[in-house]
């Protein structure tokens, strides 16, 4: 899939680099499409395909590459996947939002899980943005474009939790740039809360490890060798374990417990949260994947562990059930306030679904 998350099959583009051509991914890819240009493509300018590039749309010899100036050859096959036609302009619609906070230049929305952040062509209406346009009228920045007016990052539409939309353009131009610079010199913060099989070790540790879209699945995500894809850094700390194994208390201190019985096992199942030091698509989930601990109820990465659901027991596995998502949840962000430049902080509690299963959880 593309970046906008549609369920509509792009169209699949595939050119070779001509003899005696050589040059920057963009320019030749603008030529080679020019060449062959229909009128169904006539929209494929050289900034056009930019754009689909930086979006993962684009195989270089089979491997997405995101770097519109990266250098081909003669002979290079380059692929191209072209997405549907966008959707009109969003219309504003009465869907209830959790206000966190909000003021002249700024809204923090607690997202449910289940409503997409923007208009897609399989998702154009009964987004965040259809509401945001209800609540805030024409107030919200422009410079995401129409079909993500304030739009300053983004969570999976199965990924509950607070994030932070700008009113103004210069609240817009402020927030990108503190979650361009990830936090490493300013206030960003980010964390989320997962529930993941077993217990990463070390208990608390750092994943880095790039990231790229699959050619031949474009709904996923993977890790890549070094020098590939974008730089992908995740923390994390196991705050509780749950099963035969090691459990965390608050202090980060480990014990051992099953039926109340002192045991070496490997926990079942775990609470983790997560600090993002970058902010890639589905970089939580495919992380903590990578390491072996996919999250309870991901159907995309985490399907092989179905198997594992019934040493959960009865009420575990129905609130597992219950979730129907992704055990992933943003609980924390804080910024510097784009006008006053004060530090703001927002903390979301874990919604009732993930409530429910993290309780269940704990009476194993």
């Amino acid at each position: 899939m593309s970046a906008f998350q549609d369920d509509i099959e792009d169209e699949r583009l595939t050119f070779v680099v001509p003899e005696a051509t050589a040059g920057r991914l963009d320019k030749v890819l603008a030529e080679a499409v020019a060449g062959a240009q229909q009128d169904t493509h006539s929209g494929l300018s050289r900034s056009r395909l930019q754009q689909l590039i930086r979006a993962g749309m684009v195989t270089v010899d089979g491997v997405v590459t995101e770097d519109p100036g990266a250098r081909v050859t003669a002979g290079t096959e380059l692929g191209l996947a072209v997405p549907p036609p966008e959707p009109s302009a969003p219309e504003p619609e009465n869907i209830p939002l959790n206000v966190v906070y909000e003021d002249d230049w700024l809204i923090v929305i607690d997202k449910p899980a289940g409503i997409v952040v923007h208009p897609a062509p399989g998702s154009p209406n009964g987004t965040l943005v259809n509401a945001l346009l209800a609540h805030c009228g024409d107030s919200l920045s422009g410079i995401g474009g129409v079909r993500r007016p304030g739009i300053v990052h983004r969570l999976d539409k199965d990924t509950s939790g607070v994030m932070v939309v700008a009113k103004t353009d210069r609240a817009h131009r402020s927030l990108a740039a503190q979650f361009a610079d990830h936090g490493r010199s300013g206030p960003l913060e980010r964390a989320y809360l997962a529930v993941c099989w077993g217990s990463p070790l070390p208990r608390a540790g750092t994943i880095d490890a790039p990231l790229e879209r699959m050619a031949h699945n474009r709904e996923k995500i993977a890790v890549v060798a070094r020098g590939r894809g974008r730089e992908a850094i995740t923390h994390y700390r196991v705050e509780e374990s749950y099963g035969s194994g090691a459990s965390a208390d608050s202090a980060g201190r480990s014990r051992t417990r099953s039926a109340g019985k002192v045991s070496g096992g490997e926990p079942l199942v775990s609470l983790v949260r997560c600090e993002l030091e970058t902010g890639r698509t589905h970089q939580i989930r495919v992380h903590l994947a990578h390491k072996g601990h996919p999250l309870l109820g991901d159907p995309l990465y985490g399907s092989g562990y179905r198997s594992k659901e019934n040493q959960l027991g009865d009420v575990a596995q129905g609130a597992l059930a219950s979730l129907a998502r992704q055990a992933l949840h943003a609980t924390w962000l804080g910024f510097a306030h784009p006008e006053t430049d004060e530090e703001m902080a927002f903390e979301s509690p874990l919604p009732d679904d993930m409530r429910n299963l993290v309780e269940a959880l704990q009476n194993l």
